[in-house]
């Protein structure tokens, strides 16, 4: 069918609008849906509406208006059902929701279908189920025009409420937010959505709508109002391609939307920029490239400790083979971690292999006397943490750990860079202030814990291996040794 010409007759228009109209309003609220794991209550709620066409239709024939009132009570009367039976009778939440909406939709295909057999009634339950673009009157589409502005007008004025009450209910509460309020308040909403989505995508598809968009949205940012934004314009295109797509392809446009908005789905979750697969398997892959380059370090920090470092001997402890060690090594040259004259570290390689080889020991030492862990337990746990703890975590398990120099295997434990000028250097009855760029966030915890601060005046009265006492004031301190060596002064 040709395209430009399907889009000229005034069914096309009116299908057109009704479907990006559709697509926007289920998009804005598919967000706050999906983010309360309410997914399956859209689908129920989706369902549930046809009792509401079904006796809308006994009491007000084919009124587009009662099919709204119709639908809406419906899809109220379901939420409200489906809350009593959470709270009262001994039941799963998903078996709740199950029960109410299989009854209702039930109710709705037999008291439609029943209906649809009388003369001059014209209601397909197939047009309710899947939609019926042909079908999309001027009043369908004012409905559905009317209805997203609605929705987006609530959603902008409620949102401050829709963002507490999703994310912390309890921090809403005491702000004077009704959650359940904005439970039902979200409920009406989406049946008005549902209503809105009848002629365009049918009731079972609605559901499709309303989550594929707002999940591919999740996958591209995790800011709200972004969010917002991308799932409500994801929604669009996919409604609105889908319609194209049926008209093209001669076919029900309702699936076509639901594939569309899943073909999006996928291409975001193989190329989101951080939450893709593929990003995240180049960011595993270079990952694991920095862990080759720190090994590589490693070792070779190790072997030149023993006065044994030649590439055999390199190649051996890492296990890689002559081309990839080769290639390893001649990206640390380039990042000046290795000497470019001959297989040795450089001054800034060898700091950042001190601190692995700081890391691993630390970190075994502490498995083997805080957790309670054999040598031989130990080595593979090391191997696989070391490349991620902080500096600020290893301080803090040296310190737990009262510092030690070597660890279970007898090897000894590099130290953390130490200041130019200590506190352990004083002599007793030495004057100093304390420096206000301490080496690490943890010596400045430490010195706010002992009451010290920085550019406070204290003075050393006593010293001996194990601690270093200062005066400050009317208040003596007592510091120990080793932490006396790691605080910087003036």
């Amino acid at each position: 069918m040709d395209l430009w010409m399907s889009l000229q007759e005034p069914w096309a228009f009116r299908a057109l609008i009704a479907s990006a109209m559709v697509g926007i309003s289920c998009g804005v609220l598919g967000c706050f849906i999906v983010l309360r794991n309410m997914a399956l209550i859209g689908d129920a709620l989706s369902h549930a509406v046809l009792p509401g066409v079904f006796f809308a239709f006994l009491l007000f024939g084919y009124s587009v208006i009662g099919f709204f009132i119709g639908s809406v009570l419906a899809g109220l009367l379901s939420a409200l059902v489906i809350t009593w039976i959470q709270q009262n009778v001994k039941a799963k939440n998903d078996a709740a929701i199950g029960i109410v909406f299989t009854a209702m939709f039930a109710i709705g295909v037999i008291g439609i279908s029943h209906i649809s057999k009388r003369d001059g009634v014209h209601l397909d339950v197939k047009d309710f189920l899947f939609g019926n673009m042909l079908g999309v009157s001027n009043e369908d589409l004012y409905l559905t025009i009317g209805l997203t502005i609605y929705v987006l007008i609530n959603v902008f004025i409620f949102y401050r409420q829709l963002f507490v009450s999703t994310f912390q209910p309890v921090i809403a509460q005491t702000m004077g937010i009704s959650v359940k309020l904005m439970h039902y308040f979200l409920m009406l909403l989406l049946s008005f959505v549902v209503v809105a989505s009848l002629q365009t995508v049918g009731v079972i598809l609605v559901v499709a709508m309303l989550i594929t968009p707002a999940s591919t949205a999740l996958l591209l940012t995790d800011r709200l109002h972004k969010v917002v934004i991308l799932s409500a314009f994801i929604g669009l295109i996919s409604t609105v391609s889908g319609l194209l797509l049926a008209i093209v392809w001669n076919t029900t446009p309702g699936p076509l939307m639901a594939v569309v908005a899943a073909v999006f789905f996928f291409i975001a979750a193989f190329l989101a920029p951080k939450r893709g697969l593929v990003f995240r398997y180049l960011k595993k892959r270079k990952l694991k490239h920095e862990i080759n380059l720190e090994d590589v370090m490693k070792q070779s920090f190790r072997l030149q400790g023993m006065n044994q470092m030649n590439f055999e001997n390199l190649q051996a402890r890492l296990g890689f083979s002559r081309r990839k060690l080769n290639g390893l090594l001649s990206e640390l040259r380039n990042r000046d971690y290795f000497d470019k004259g001959q297989l040795e570290l450089t001054e800034k390689g060898s700091a950042v292999a001190s601190r692995l080889t700081r890391a691993h020991r630390l970190w075994e030492t502490y498995l083997v006397n805080e957790v309670g862990l054999q040598e031989g337990q130990i080595h593979d746990d090391a191997e696989r943490l070391e490349h991620h703890l902080s500096e600020g975590i290893l301080d803090e398990v040296d310190e737990k750990l009262g510092f030690p120099e070597k660890d279970p295997h007898g090897s000894p434990i590099p130290e953390r860079k130490m200041p130019e000028r200590s506190l352990l250097q004083l002599s007793k009855n030495q004057d100093a202030q304390i420096e206000i760029n301490q080496t690490n966030e943890y010596i400045s915890t430490a010195l706010w814990k002992l009451g010290l601060m920085p550019e406070e005046e204290i003075q050393v009265i006593n010293k001996d291996e194990i601690s270093v006492k200062v005066q400050q004031g009317d208040k003596t301190i007592e510091i120990p040794s080793k932490l006396a060596a790691r605080i910087a002064i003036t």
